[in-house]
């Protein structure tokens, strides 16, 4: 929840500029700000390579759900992802692996490509939980989706425990989760949604960890949470996971 209309149009435009000196062709880079920007960043962003996303979606069309934000409407305000089941959505609104399956089957059906979040806590962590965690939500919060259709999905690990602490996995713990969510990915769906469905990492990505962090066989991306409020870190980002993937 951060940045006005005013102030996601001067951080797209930067970003913009920045990316313009780059060579990033080898990545994809999605920009998700606030649902009030969207349309206004989607205006910034036309006739550029750079994607854009929602935080959030309801899995009805339209209706009586007063708040909410439909995946119609993110479509129409430009979208192409979503991001489902964000850490902060199951700590603070009761986000559980039902709803995240809603919304996920309700994204597919309009044609955006889900970012879907899995991990586990701090708790869950030191009790020795954290496959359990990531397993449960893998099996029941992609629950019925076919295996044509979680080839048009991400899934984004993100180690509640290192998210805005200034604590990050490891590498090589990372690596682990990554590895065993593509081993789940092909035992539930098959080598294809293995070898292809993206698997990326967010929890405190900075400029100084990302090239170690992509350098891992299983990490293909990362999502970005505070580096990406400002040019300056959020390029230098994207230069580097550029550089390692070249």
């Amino acid at each position: 929840m951060y940045k006005t209309i005013k102030e996601a149009i001067e951080l797209a435009n930067g970003l913009k500029r920045e990316f313009f000196k780059l060579d990033f062709a080898e990545v994809d880079v999605v920009l998700c700000p606030v649902f009030t920007a969207l349309s206004e960043v989607a205006e910034v962003l036309s006739e550029t390579d750079i994607g854009l996303g929602g935080q959030d979606v309801y899995w009805q069309d339209e209706g009586a759900f007063t708040g909410e934000v439909s995946p119609v409407m993110l479509k129409d305000a430009g979208c192409q992802y979503v991001i489902i089941g964000h850490s902060e959505r199951r700590q603070f609104f009761g986000e559980s692996n039902e709803t995240v399956n809603k919304k996920i089957k309700a994204a597919l059906k309009c044609g955006l490509t889900p970012i879907v979040c899995v991990g586990e806590n701090l708790q869950e962590r030191e009790t020795n939980k954290t496959f359990k965690v990531v397993e449960d939500h893998i099996n029941n919060g992609l629950a019925d989706i076919s295996s044509s259709d979680i080839l048009k999905l991400v899934i984004a690990y993100e180690p509640v425990w290192a998210i805005g602490t200034g604590k990050t996995a490891t590498p090589e713990q990372a690596q682990e989760v990554h590895k065993f969510i593509r081993d789940l990915l092909k035992t539930n769906y098959g080598q294809e949604a293995a070898d292809n469905v993206r698997i990326q990492y967010g929890g405190s990505v900075k400029p100084e960890n990302i090239t170690e962090l992509m350098s891992k066989p299983d990490v293909d991306g990362a999502l970005v949470g505070g580096a990406s409020l400002k040019v300056e870190s959020f390029s230098v980002i994207v230069a580097k996971a550029s550089e390692v993937v070249k």
